[in-house]
């Protein structure tokens, strides 16, 4: 089942022509004029990754939870234009009231890892793994993931991980199960169950496609089961950037987060959550080099908002994350213009039922962070 499956949603496939011919000028006017229009009825949140003429509106800024949690808060707001991607769309809606709308300016900004874990697939893989370890799992899933998969989590006792709190979640499903499988991104879940102490021998990987585990060992060694699947962006760095940074600079700082392969975090000097890269930034002292191994629309972000010290991507030929750069100012202010009009486009809703499970597996994370 695709993610668009588990969704009610409105959408026009192209954009009107005439946004290709107006001004930048033009568009920003618009859309202050429209958010100046609707004052607290709308809210605009916008996530790290998101181009510079989309971020600049932005009511908050921060990662996909955070934005969700901030959008519950705003009680005021009947209509939020989520500036990121589905499932993060996903996420507020859940975690809103029915009344308030969510909106995606484009259905195209998806999620390439969140993908990566089809539910279908899930419920396949799921009775193999029931079959091979008995009922000693219990799933976990990132937050960049859909909503079908988070529900599948809470029905199954399990909850959803932050890569900020990823180490404690996982510290604690070993207290409900013996296992656990990690959804989607295999690395997130490798680089966090090593620093606890798991060694990689204990960790089976589940190939969705073929529906199988690639593993070499003794099944009953299994501690960690990681579904295969991957962030675009951040499998695109590799140790040789590292290697060449530090020949031609020792001096440089290597910061990277933990969606990157066992291998680049292992060689990095810090790894860690969005947030903590920036943070960790904006504490260093001037003067000092920084590497960032993530999305290139944020690195681009501290080296203007850090100009005392010298930040460059670890992979300077790297594009920026496609599926979030769909959302463009062409398409918010088509979103923002059709909302003057009354039309609600690109809403997104998440069934009853795919939002009662889900919402428990995010609960479960809440309650312990």
């Amino acid at each position: 089942m695709d993610v668009l499956d588990v969704l009610e949603i409105e959408s026009e496939v192209s954009l009107p022509a005439r946004y290709s011919e107006l001004s930048e000028k033009e568009m920003i006017s618009r859309v202050l004029e429209i958010k100046e229009k609707f004052g607290k009825r709308l809210f605009m949140p916008g996530h790290h990754y998101q181009k510079d003429e989309v971020i600049r509106f932005a009511d908050a800024r921060g990662d996909s939870l955070k934005l969700a949690q901030i959008c519950a808060t705003q009680d005021d707001a009947e209509f939020i234009i989520f500036c990121g991607v589905h499932f993060m769309a996903e996420t507020a809606d859940m975690l809103t009231q029915p009344n308030q709308k969510v909106i995606l300016s484009d259905l195209r900004a998806g999620c390439s890892m969140a993908d990566m874990a089809d539910i279908d697939q899930t419920l396949k893989g799921w009775d193999v793994m029931q079959d091979t370890f008995g009922d000693t799992i219990l799933p976990l899933t990132y937050v960049n993931s859909t909503a079908a998969i988070k529900g599948f989590v809470g029905k199954h006792g399990g909850a959803t991980v932050t890569s900020s709190n990823a180490a404690k979640m996982i510290e604690w499903a070993f207290t409900q199960k013996e296992r656990i499988l990690f959804l989607p991104d295999q690395h997130l879940g490798r680089n966090t169950a090593y620093d606890l102490g798991i060694p990689l021998e204990q960790m089976a990987v589940w190939a969705p496609l073929e529906n199988k585990f690639e593993y070499e060992g003794n099944f009953e060694d299994v501690k960690v089961i990681l579904w295969k699947g991957h962030c675009s962006v951040h499998e695109k760095f590799n140790v040789k950037h590292i290697e060449n940074l530090r020949k031609n600079d020792p001096d440089i700082n290597i910061i990277v987060h933990p969606e990157c392969t066992f291998d680049v975090v292992r060689a990095s000097d810090y790894d860690g959550s969005t947030n903590y890269i920036i943070n960790t930034i904006a504490k260093a002292p001037a003067g000092s080099k920084w590497a960032i191994g993530t999305e290139m629309n944020l690195v681009n972000r501290l080296k203007d908002e850090n100009p005392d010290k010298e930040i460059s991507s670890l992979n300077p030929f790297m594009c920026p994350c496609l599926t979030m750069n769909r959302i463009d100012l062409p398409h918010l202010l088509w979103s923002m213009e059709k909302l003057e009009q009354g039309e609600v486009v690109n809403h997104i809703t998440v069934p009853a039922e795919v939002t009662k499970n889900a919402v428990l597996a995010l609960n479960r994370m809440l309650e312990r962070s």
